[in-house]
């Protein structure tokens, strides 16, 4: 038996990219019943992919017969797009068989089993003084993630180095800047240190980056989906934003992470703004990533129970509770 339920949980103090600002993470939540035991999955619909809360639901709605009739995840590749949908029916299926085996997905799937990570906290879009304040509060957390807007980065840059001169910083740019602020941009991620900057330019105008030699690494977000381009992706990024709502799933993940070492390129594991529930799947794939960040759950008012449990941004493997 299939059931959906959408539930929105509010965000700490709102959460603001380059495209807007948001105050709640929308999550579809997926329940496969089978036999008395329940598997659970959680996806976000990202309208930047065209994706919507009733879509998302009338797309799962749609697998119930095939559920029903026993469906596998090797099936759902075949039966569902990538996307969120599929990706929260993926890890419903996972959970489900895992609780039935009482063996851990990690196991069933053949992964490395994870250990304790460190995921990057996110500082929401703002002015220089805003974000300076935010770094100074998350000065003792080792990683940070920013995120940019386009007018105005170098200030915001130096302004959150100075607040929190120890962190790591990841940059964000959420297909902000442009072919004139681009060197500038990237100058000054280098003048204060960025490790990592994803998603520079749109995703339709990012050829831009092909033989750039940029003063830091790249990373593919908005870009990057799975196993299409990935030629033409490590001609323009050296790292790739790995998120389940993107690929449709832990099972097609698997697959996307070896294609993309196999092409010389770098891992972070991402996350779409939801519960702890939607971060666990994503968690399994984290002894392949170089960067993690999966603080969607830090990012809320509160979070459901049981979920991670965080020692600062030290990030602990999901108790059998919360999934897999």
């Amino acid at each position: 038996m299939l059931q959906i339920t959408v539930e929105r949980w509010p965000i700490a103090g709102g959460f603001t990219i380059s495209r807007g600002t948001k105050t709640e993470a929308v999550v579809v939540v997926v329940h496969v019943r089978r036999g008395g035991v329940v598997g659970r999955g959680e996806c976000v619909p990202y309208a930047r992919y065209g994706e919507t809360v009733d879509g998302v639901v009338h797309g799962l709605l749609l697998q119930a017969k095939a559920v029903a009739n026993g469906m596998d995840t090797q099936q759902l590749l075949q039966l569902m797009p990538a996307g969120a949908a599929r990706n929260a029916l993926d890890a419903a299926l996972w959970d489900l068989r895992s609780k039935r085996s009482g063996r851990p997905v990690w196991q069933l799937a053949g992964l490395p089993q994870p250990q304790a990570v460190i995921t990057a906290y996110t500082l929401s879009l703002g002015d220089p003084h805003q974000m300076a304040a935010a770094a100074a509060k998350a000065a003792k957390r080792p990683l940070l993630k920013l995120k940019l807007g386009g007018a105005g980065d170098p200030e915001r840059l130096r302004a959150i180095r100075a607040a929190a001169p120890q962190a790591t910083l990841i940059v964000d740019a959420n297909e902000s800047w442009s072919a004139d602020t681009l060197q500038a941009n990237l100058q000054a991620c280098a003048e204060v240190g960025v490790a990592l900057i994803e998603q520079p330019l749109p995703a339709d105008g990012d050829a831009l980056l092909e033989g750039l030699q940029s003063p830091v690494p790249l990373c593919a977000d908005e870009s990057f989906h799975g196993l299409d381009h990935l030629e033409q992706i490590a001609r323009r990024y050296s790292f790739v934003n790995l998120k389940l709502d993107k690929t449709g799933g832990l099972t097609a993940a698997i697959e996307v992470v070896r294609a993309a070492q196999a092409h010389g390129l770098g891992l972070m594991v991402g996350c779409m703004l939801g519960t702890s529930l939607g971060m666990a799947p994503a968690f399994l794939l984290t002894p392949s990533a170089r960067f993690v960040d999966l603080d969607g759950p830090l990012l809320l008012q509160a979070d459901r129970q049981p979920g991670f449990v965080f020692e600062g941004s030290r990030m602990l493997p999901a108790s059998q509770g919360l999934w897999g």
